[in-house]
């Protein structure tokens, strides 16, 4: 089967499916929480960002949006 209808989802690489995994079955949090479980959501998504910015230029920013419609909006409006 060929997928085309990207704009409602994308099909995830196995390699992420399994980093995603445990997140999803049972180590979910909130990042802003202070509690433990928070805590180790926070420093989850720190070592992704940092993970990210990696691939980036020198002095590239990293920013996480809610999704695509506050991405787009991020960039027509220019701001972060």
């Amino acid at each position: 089967m060929t997928y085309l209808d990207y704009q409602a989802t994308t099909p995830l690489a196995p390699e992420a499916l399994a980093a995603m995994l445990p997140w999803l079955e049972s180590q979910h949090a909130n990042p802003h929480s202070p509690h433990r479980a928070g805590r180790r959501a926070k420093a989850a998504v720190e070592v992704a960002r940092d993970q990210v910015a990696a691939l980036l230029p020198p002095g590239g920013r990293v920013a996480f949006t809610s999704g695509a419609t506050e991405a787009l909006n991020w960039a027509i409006k220019g701001t972060t």
